[in-house]
Protein backbone atom coordinates (compact mmCIF):
# COMPACT_ATOMS: atom_id res chain seq x y z
CA UNK A 1 0.00 0.00 0.00
CA UNK A 2 1.39 3.39 -0.99
CA UNK A 3 1.78 6.30 1.38
CA UNK A 4 -1.13 8.12 -0.28
CA UNK A 5 -3.40 5.10 0.18
CA UNK A 6 -2.45 4.90 3.83
CA UNK A 7 -3.08 8.60 4.29
CA UNK A 8 -6.51 8.35 2.65
CA UNK A 9 -7.41 5.38 4.84
CA UNK A 10 -6.58 7.37 7.97
CA UNK A 11 -8.42 10.47 6.76
CA UNK A 12 -11.50 8.43 5.91
CA UNK A 13 -11.79 7.54 9.59
CA UNK A 14 -10.72 10.87 11.06
CA UNK A 15 -12.21 13.60 8.87
CA UNK A 16 -15.97 12.73 8.98
CA UNK A 17 -16.35 12.56 12.79
CA UNK A 18 -13.98 15.48 13.31
CA UNK A 19 -15.99 17.55 10.83
CA UNK A 20 -19.24 16.75 12.61
CA UNK A 21 -17.78 17.79 15.96
CA UNK A 22 -16.46 21.04 14.47
CA UNK A 23 -19.82 21.71 12.83
CA UNK A 24 -21.67 21.15 16.09
CA UNK A 25 -19.49 23.68 17.89
CA UNK A 26 -19.48 26.22 15.07
CA UNK A 27 -23.21 26.04 14.24
CA UNK A 28 -24.33 28.72 16.76
CA UNK A 29 -21.63 31.12 15.61
CA UNK A 30 -22.44 30.53 11.95
CA UNK A 31 -26.14 31.07 12.60
CA UNK A 32 -25.38 34.35 14.36
CA UNK A 33 -23.14 35.52 11.51
CA UNK A 34 -25.75 34.60 8.89
CA UNK A 35 -28.43 36.49 10.82
CA UNK A 36 -26.22 39.57 11.04
CA UNK A 37 -25.48 39.39 7.31
CA UNK A 38 -29.17 39.09 6.51
CA UNK A 39 -29.99 42.14 8.64
CA UNK A 40 -27.15 44.11 7.09
CA UNK A 41 -28.23 43.32 3.54
CA UNK A 42 -31.89 44.01 4.33
CA UNK A 43 -31.21 47.48 5.71
CA UNK A 44 -28.12 48.68 3.83
CA UNK A 45 -27.56 46.75 0.60
CA UNK A 46 -31.07 46.36 -0.83
CA UNK A 47 -31.06 47.08 -4.54
CA UNK A 48 -33.60 49.60 -5.73
CA UNK A 49 -35.63 47.85 -8.42
CA UNK A 50 -37.52 50.96 -9.51
CA UNK A 51 -37.54 51.03 -13.32
CA UNK A 52 -35.30 47.94 -13.55
CA UNK A 53 -36.04 45.46 -16.32
CA UNK A 54 -36.86 41.92 -15.20
CA UNK A 55 -37.38 39.02 -17.61
CA UNK A 56 -39.29 36.07 -16.10
CA UNK A 57 -39.59 32.80 -18.00
CA UNK A 58 -42.33 30.34 -17.09
CA UNK A 59 -44.38 33.30 -15.85
CA UNK A 60 -47.87 32.05 -16.68
CA UNK A 61 -48.51 30.42 -13.29
CA UNK A 62 -47.08 28.96 -10.12
CA UNK A 63 -43.74 30.25 -8.87
CA UNK A 64 -43.15 32.35 -11.98
CA UNK A 65 -46.46 34.15 -11.57
CA UNK A 66 -45.89 34.88 -7.88
CA UNK A 67 -42.36 36.12 -8.57
CA UNK A 68 -43.79 38.51 -11.16
CA UNK A 69 -46.11 39.96 -8.51
CA UNK A 70 -43.24 40.41 -6.05
CA UNK A 71 -41.17 42.29 -8.64
CA UNK A 72 -44.25 44.33 -9.54
CA UNK A 73 -44.55 45.50 -5.93
CA UNK A 74 -41.02 46.86 -6.25
CA UNK A 75 -41.98 48.99 -9.26
CA UNK A 76 -39.95 47.10 -11.85
CA UNK A 77 -40.58 46.74 -15.58
CA UNK A 78 -41.59 43.16 -16.36
CA UNK A 79 -41.21 40.93 -19.38
CA UNK A 80 -43.37 37.83 -18.89
CA UNK A 81 -42.51 34.82 -21.03
CA UNK A 82 -44.37 31.53 -21.43
CA UNK A 83 -44.93 29.01 -24.20
CA UNK A 84 -48.64 29.77 -24.25
CA UNK A 85 -49.41 33.37 -23.48
CA UNK A 86 -53.18 33.18 -22.95
CA UNK A 87 -52.83 33.44 -19.17
CA UNK A 88 -50.22 36.17 -19.32
CA UNK A 89 -52.81 38.84 -20.13
CA UNK A 90 -54.52 38.49 -16.76
CA UNK A 91 -51.20 38.22 -14.92
CA UNK A 92 -50.03 41.36 -16.70
CA UNK A 93 -53.04 43.30 -15.46
CA UNK A 94 -52.54 42.01 -11.93
CA UNK A 95 -48.88 43.03 -12.02
CA UNK A 96 -49.76 46.54 -13.19
CA UNK A 97 -52.24 46.92 -10.34
CA UNK A 98 -49.52 45.86 -7.89
CA UNK A 99 -47.14 48.54 -9.14
CA UNK A 100 -45.28 47.31 -12.23
CA UNK A 101 -44.33 50.29 -14.40
CA UNK A 102 -44.58 48.44 -17.71
CA UNK A 103 -45.36 44.83 -18.57
CA UNK A 104 -44.59 43.05 -21.84
CA UNK A 105 -45.87 39.54 -22.56
CA UNK A 106 -44.22 37.21 -25.06
CA UNK A 107 -44.97 33.69 -26.23
CA UNK A 108 -41.76 31.70 -26.52
CA UNK A 109 -40.36 28.22 -26.01
CA UNK A 110 -37.34 28.41 -23.72
CA UNK A 111 -35.88 25.15 -25.06
CA UNK A 112 -35.39 26.84 -28.44
CA UNK A 113 -32.41 29.15 -28.68
CA UNK A 114 -34.00 31.22 -31.44
CA UNK A 115 -37.05 31.91 -29.28
CA UNK A 116 -34.84 32.97 -26.38
CA UNK A 117 -32.83 35.25 -28.63
CA UNK A 118 -36.05 36.79 -29.91
CA UNK A 119 -37.58 37.68 -26.54
CA UNK A 120 -34.28 38.99 -25.16
CA UNK A 121 -33.70 41.12 -28.27
CA UNK A 122 -37.25 42.47 -28.11
CA UNK A 123 -36.74 43.31 -24.45
CA UNK A 124 -33.53 45.23 -25.19
CA UNK A 125 -35.11 46.99 -28.17
CA UNK A 126 -38.02 48.16 -26.01
CA UNK A 127 -36.36 48.90 -22.67
CA UNK A 128 -32.72 49.23 -23.69
CA UNK A 129 -31.43 46.83 -21.04
CA UNK A 130 -31.90 43.67 -18.98
CA UNK A 131 -31.28 43.81 -15.21
CA UNK A 132 -32.63 40.51 -13.90
CA UNK A 133 -33.26 37.22 -15.69
CA UNK A 134 -35.49 34.89 -13.66
CA UNK A 135 -35.64 31.30 -14.92
CA UNK A 136 -38.60 29.43 -13.42
CA UNK A 137 -39.50 26.94 -16.18
CA UNK A 138 -39.51 23.43 -14.69
CA UNK A 139 -41.18 20.07 -15.27
CA UNK A 140 -41.20 17.11 -12.93
CA UNK A 141 -42.43 13.52 -13.12
CA UNK A 142 -43.65 10.83 -10.76
CA UNK A 143 -42.80 7.56 -12.49
CA UNK A 144 -40.26 4.91 -11.64
CA UNK A 145 -37.55 4.87 -14.29
CA UNK A 146 -38.05 1.20 -15.13
CA UNK A 147 -41.74 1.77 -15.79
CA UNK A 148 -41.27 4.48 -18.40
CA UNK A 149 -42.66 2.92 -21.56
CA UNK A 150 -41.77 5.88 -23.78
CA UNK A 151 -38.16 7.07 -23.60
CA UNK A 152 -39.00 10.10 -25.73
CA UNK A 153 -40.07 11.90 -22.54
CA UNK A 154 -36.50 11.75 -21.18
CA UNK A 155 -35.03 14.47 -23.44
CA UNK A 156 -38.19 16.54 -22.93
CA UNK A 157 -37.57 16.57 -19.19
CA UNK A 158 -33.89 17.38 -19.65
CA UNK A 159 -34.64 20.10 -22.18
CA UNK A 160 -37.13 21.93 -19.99
CA UNK A 161 -35.26 21.59 -16.71
CA UNK A 162 -31.75 22.22 -18.04
CA UNK A 163 -31.58 23.76 -21.51
CA UNK A 164 -34.70 25.81 -20.77
CA UNK A 165 -32.54 27.68 -18.26
CA UNK A 166 -29.24 27.64 -20.12
CA UNK A 167 -30.48 29.10 -23.42
CA UNK A 168 -32.07 32.26 -21.92
CA UNK A 169 -28.95 32.75 -19.81
CA UNK A 170 -26.66 32.33 -22.81
CA UNK A 171 -28.53 34.95 -24.81
CA UNK A 172 -29.07 37.43 -21.98
CA UNK A 173 -25.60 37.28 -20.46
CA UNK A 174 -23.97 40.05 -22.57
CA UNK A 175 -26.74 42.47 -21.58
CA UNK A 176 -26.61 41.40 -17.94
CA UNK A 177 -22.89 42.16 -17.93
CA UNK A 178 -23.62 45.70 -19.08
CA UNK A 179 -25.94 46.34 -16.14
CA UNK A 180 -24.08 44.14 -13.61
CA UNK A 181 -27.40 42.35 -13.35
CA UNK A 182 -28.51 39.11 -11.78
CA UNK A 183 -29.69 35.65 -12.80
CA UNK A 184 -32.24 33.88 -10.61
CA UNK A 185 -32.52 30.10 -10.91
CA UNK A 186 -35.43 27.90 -9.82
CA UNK A 187 -33.70 24.78 -8.53
CA UNK A 188 -34.94 21.98 -6.27
CA UNK A 189 -33.68 19.98 -3.33
CA UNK A 190 -33.67 16.91 -5.59
CA UNK A 191 -30.43 18.18 -7.12
CA UNK A 192 -28.63 16.54 -4.16
CA UNK A 193 -31.36 14.65 -2.24
CA UNK A 194 -32.25 11.49 -4.20
CA UNK A 195 -36.01 11.02 -4.10
CA UNK A 196 -37.60 7.97 -5.73
CA UNK A 197 -39.74 8.39 -8.89
CA UNK A 198 -37.84 11.57 -9.82
CA UNK A 199 -34.67 10.19 -11.41
CA UNK A 200 -34.61 12.26 -14.62
CA UNK A 201 -35.83 15.39 -12.84
CA UNK A 202 -33.14 15.00 -10.16
CA UNK A 203 -30.43 14.53 -12.77
CA UNK A 204 -31.53 17.63 -14.65
CA UNK A 205 -31.64 19.76 -11.48
CA UNK A 206 -28.21 18.51 -10.44
CA UNK A 207 -26.83 19.49 -13.83
CA UNK A 208 -28.57 22.86 -13.54
CA UNK A 209 -27.10 23.71 -10.13
CA UNK A 210 -23.61 22.60 -11.12
CA UNK A 211 -23.83 24.69 -14.28
CA UNK A 212 -24.72 27.86 -12.39
CA UNK A 213 -22.24 27.24 -9.58
CA UNK A 214 -19.51 26.99 -12.22
CA UNK A 215 -20.85 29.97 -14.15
CA UNK A 216 -20.77 32.02 -10.94
CA UNK A 217 -17.01 31.45 -10.72
CA UNK A 218 -16.52 32.27 -14.40
CA UNK A 219 -18.42 35.55 -14.10
CA UNK A 220 -16.36 36.56 -11.06
CA UNK A 221 -19.00 38.90 -9.69
CA UNK A 222 -19.75 40.77 -12.93
CA UNK A 223 -23.20 39.17 -12.94
CA UNK A 224 -24.78 37.87 -9.75
CA UNK A 225 -26.46 34.48 -9.52
CA UNK A 226 -29.12 33.52 -6.99
CA UNK A 227 -29.93 29.81 -6.81
CA UNK A 228 -33.31 29.24 -5.18
CA UNK A 229 -33.71 25.68 -3.90
CA UNK A 230 -37.11 24.46 -2.79
CA UNK A 231 -38.35 21.28 -1.24
CA UNK A 232 -41.87 19.95 -1.57
CA UNK A 233 -44.23 22.91 -1.77
CA UNK A 234 -47.98 22.49 -2.07
CA UNK A 235 -48.83 23.43 -5.64
CA UNK A 236 -45.53 22.33 -7.07
CA UNK A 237 -46.08 18.62 -7.53
CA UNK A 238 -49.68 17.96 -6.54
CA UNK A 239 -51.93 19.91 -8.85
CA UNK A 240 -52.01 17.56 -11.85
CA UNK A 241 -49.50 19.46 -13.92
CA UNK A 242 -48.04 16.41 -15.63
CA UNK A 243 -50.47 15.90 -18.48
CA UNK A 244 -50.34 13.91 -21.68
CA UNK A 245 -51.60 14.50 -25.16
CA UNK A 246 -52.50 11.64 -27.46
CA UNK A 247 -49.40 9.88 -28.65
CA UNK A 248 -47.82 10.14 -25.18
CA UNK A 249 -46.42 13.58 -25.81
CA UNK A 250 -46.07 15.67 -22.70
CA UNK A 251 -47.99 18.93 -22.66
CA UNK A 252 -46.63 22.13 -21.19
CA UNK A 253 -49.02 21.75 -18.27
CA UNK A 254 -46.32 22.14 -15.66
CA UNK A 255 -46.07 24.69 -12.89
CA UNK A 256 -45.90 27.62 -15.27
CA UNK A 257 -49.09 26.63 -17.08
CA UNK A 258 -51.35 25.97 -14.11
CA UNK A 259 -52.90 28.21 -11.54
CA UNK A 260 -50.98 27.73 -8.33
CA UNK A 261 -51.18 29.88 -5.26
CA UNK A 262 -51.18 29.59 -1.51
CA UNK A 263 -48.80 30.44 1.27
CA UNK A 264 -45.93 28.04 0.34
CA UNK A 265 -45.61 29.29 -3.24
CA UNK A 266 -46.12 32.92 -2.30
CA UNK A 267 -43.67 32.70 0.57
CA UNK A 268 -41.07 31.06 -1.63
CA UNK A 269 -41.53 33.78 -4.25
CA UNK A 270 -41.04 36.50 -1.61
CA UNK A 271 -37.86 34.81 -0.40
CA UNK A 272 -36.52 34.56 -3.95
CA UNK A 273 -37.06 38.22 -4.80
CA UNK A 274 -35.75 39.38 -1.43
CA UNK A 275 -32.61 37.29 -1.94
CA UNK A 276 -32.14 38.65 -5.46
CA UNK A 277 -32.57 42.22 -4.22
CA UNK A 278 -29.94 41.90 -1.51
CA UNK A 279 -27.58 39.95 -3.76
CA UNK A 280 -27.69 36.60 -1.96
CA UNK A 281 -26.08 33.64 -3.66
CA UNK A 282 -28.58 31.10 -2.34
CA UNK A 283 -32.08 30.90 -0.89
CA UNK A 284 -33.65 27.73 0.45
CA UNK A 285 -37.24 26.88 1.31
CA UNK A 286 -37.88 25.26 3.66
CA UNK A 287 -34.43 25.41 5.24
CA UNK A 288 -34.85 22.27 7.36
CA UNK A 289 -34.12 20.13 4.30
CA UNK A 290 -30.44 21.00 4.78
CA UNK A 291 -30.17 18.50 7.61
CA UNK A 292 -30.46 15.69 5.06
CA UNK A 293 -27.28 16.95 3.41
CA UNK A 294 -25.34 15.87 6.48
CA UNK A 295 -26.75 12.37 6.12
CA UNK A 296 -26.05 12.40 2.39
CA UNK A 297 -22.37 13.22 3.03
CA UNK A 298 -21.62 11.40 6.27
CA UNK A 299 -24.22 8.62 6.50
CA UNK A 300 -25.79 7.96 3.08
CA UNK A 301 -26.97 4.50 4.14
CA UNK A 302 -29.42 6.11 6.56
CA UNK A 303 -31.17 7.88 3.66
CA UNK A 304 -31.28 4.64 1.71
CA UNK A 305 -32.77 2.70 4.62
CA UNK A 306 -35.29 5.47 5.27
CA UNK A 307 -36.55 5.50 1.70
CA UNK A 308 -36.73 1.72 1.59
CA UNK A 309 -38.77 1.74 4.78
CA UNK A 310 -41.14 4.43 3.51
CA UNK A 311 -41.55 2.78 0.13
CA UNK A 312 -41.85 -0.79 1.30
CA UNK A 313 -44.61 -2.22 -0.91
CA UNK A 314 -47.75 -3.28 0.91
CA UNK A 315 -49.79 -4.85 -1.84
CA UNK A 316 -50.27 -2.36 -4.70
CA UNK A 317 -47.28 -0.37 -5.87
CA UNK A 318 -48.87 3.06 -6.23
CA UNK A 319 -47.22 4.45 -9.30
CA UNK A 320 -48.13 7.33 -11.53
CA UNK A 321 -47.65 6.48 -15.17
CA UNK A 322 -47.76 10.13 -16.16
CA UNK A 323 -44.99 10.66 -18.63
CA UNK A 324 -44.99 7.02 -19.70
CA UNK A 325 -47.82 7.08 -22.17
CA UNK A 326 -50.06 5.04 -19.87
CA UNK A 327 -53.04 6.01 -17.67
CA UNK A 328 -52.89 6.44 -13.92
CA UNK A 329 -53.64 3.54 -11.64
CA UNK A 330 -57.16 3.95 -10.32
CA UNK A 331 -57.61 0.74 -8.37
CA UNK A 332 -56.63 -2.90 -8.04
CA UNK A 333 -58.36 -3.81 -11.29
CA UNK A 334 -55.91 -1.69 -13.22
CA UNK A 335 -52.68 -2.99 -11.71
CA UNK A 336 -50.05 -3.34 -14.41
CA UNK A 337 -46.72 -5.06 -14.63
CA UNK A 338 -43.69 -4.37 -16.76
CA UNK A 339 -42.61 -7.14 -19.12
CA UNK A 340 -40.20 -7.46 -22.03
CA UNK A 341 -41.71 -8.92 -25.15
CA UNK A 342 -40.71 -9.15 -28.77
CA UNK A 343 -43.18 -8.22 -31.53
CA UNK A 344 -45.09 -11.41 -32.50
CA UNK A 345 -44.50 -11.37 -36.26
CA UNK A 346 -40.81 -10.52 -36.27
CA UNK A 347 -38.70 -13.00 -34.29
CA UNK A 348 -35.53 -11.05 -35.07
CA UNK A 349 -36.82 -7.76 -33.69
CA UNK A 350 -35.34 -6.38 -30.50
CA UNK A 351 -37.39 -6.68 -27.31
CA UNK A 352 -39.59 -3.80 -26.28
CA UNK A 353 -41.17 -2.75 -23.01
CA UNK A 354 -44.87 -3.23 -22.50
CA UNK A 355 -47.25 -2.54 -19.65
CA UNK A 356 -49.83 -5.32 -19.39
CA UNK A 357 -52.93 -5.80 -17.28
CA UNK A 358 -52.56 -8.64 -14.84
Amino acid sequence: MSMMDSLNSVLNWVVPPASLVMLAFSWPALTFINTCERLYYNFFVNQDLFNKVVVITGASSGIGEQIAYEYAKKRANLVLVARRDHRLHGISENAKRLGALNVLIMAADVVKEEDCRRFINETVNYFGQVDHLVNTASLGHTFYFEEANDASVFPILMDINFWGNVYPTYVALPYLRQTHGRIVVNAAVENWLPLPRMSIYSAAKAALVNFYETLRLELNGDVGITIATHGWIGAEMTRGKFMLEEGAEMQWKEERELQASGSPVEEFAKLIVSAAVRGSANVKFPSWYDVFLLYRVFAPDILTWTFRLLLSPQGVRATSFIGTGKPLLEGPAQIKRLVIRSPPRDPHASPRLQLLNE
